[in-house]
C-alpha cells in the first residue's frame, strides 16, 4: 500500500512497483484513510510519506499497525531530519528512505522490508543505532519502550513471566491470535528476533515483576 498526499507521486510509485511485479492493494492520502484501508486489505508492506494533511507519517504508521500488526512500514520521505526519522521508528516503522533514492533502491528496499529486514538510507542507520544506545543507558524504562501500547506492554509482562500465548490469552480474555499479533508487533518495534530475546529484554527492564 502506498500512502502519500500527492497524487502524481503516489500513482507514479504505485506504477513503478506494479511494473516490478508487486501487487499494490491500496493507496491512501492521509492518516485516516491509511488506517481504514490497512484494516481492510492488511498489506505486507506500506510505503509511508511523513508529511500528510491530517497528521504525520508516524501517526499514520501507528494507525496502520493498530489494525494490521503484521504489516511492515517503510517510510519514503523528502525529509532526512533526525526528529522525523526517530519519530517514524518509534512509531514502529521498519525502515526509512529519502525520496531522492533511485527506483532500483526503492524496489530493493521494498523487497528487503517484506523479508523482515530494516532498511535505511545510508547515514540514517547510524543515527538510529546511536539513539537506541542512548535510550538503553536511560534509567527510566518508560523511555525504552517509546512505541509500545499499554496492551503490548501488558502482554510483554506476561511473556517475561514465562507464560505461553495460550495462557496469556486466557488470563487477559483475548484470542490466541490477538496475543500472537501483539507479540509480533512488539518484536518488530523492539528490533528483536524471537521470544527468547523478548523475554530477556523484558527481564532486563524489570517487566517480570
Amino acid at each position: 500500500m502506498v500512502v502519500d498526499d500527492h497524487p502524481i507521486w503516489r500513482d507514479g510509485v504505485a506504477r513503478d512497483l506494479t511494473d516490478e511485479g508487486f501487487e499494490v492493494v491500496a493507496t491512501a492520502d492521509g492518516v485516516g484513510s491509511a488506517g481504514r484501508r490497512a484494516g481492510a486489505v492488511t498489506p505486507d508492506v506500506v510505503l509511508m510519506d511523513m508529511q500528510l494533511p491530517d497528521g504525520t507519517g508516524a501517526d499514520a504508521t501507528t494507525a496502520v499497525l493498530e489494525v494490521s500488526p503484521s504489516t511492515r512500514v517503510l517510510v519514503l520521505s523528502a525529509s532526512d531530519e533526525r526528529d522525523d526519522v526517530l519519530e517514524a521508528v518509534k512509531a514502529g516503522a521498519s525502515g526509512y528512505l529519502v525520496k531522492s533514492s533511485s527506483k532500483a533502491e526503492l524496489v530493493d528496499a521494498v523487497r528487503a522490508t517484506a523479508e523482515g529486514k530494516a532498511v535505511f538510507t545510508p547515514g540514517l542507520a547510524g543515527l538510529i543505532l546511536g539513539e537506541y544506545r542512548r535510550m538503553s543507558a536511560e534509567p527510566d524504562p518508560g523511555h525504552l519502550r517509546p512505541s509500545l501500547t499499554d496492551r503490548e506492554t501488558e502482554v510483554l509482562r506476561h511473556v517475561a513471566k514465562g507464560l505461553s500465548a495460550k495462557q496469556i490469552a486466557t488470563r487477559l480474555a483475548l484470542s490466541h491470535r490477538t496475543v500472537e499479533n501483539h507479540v509480533q508487533a512488539t518484536l518488530r518495534k523492539l528490533q528483536l528476533g524471537n521470544r527468547v530475546e523478548l523475554t530477556r529484554y523484558a527481564i532486563e527492564h524489570g517487566l517480570d515483576g
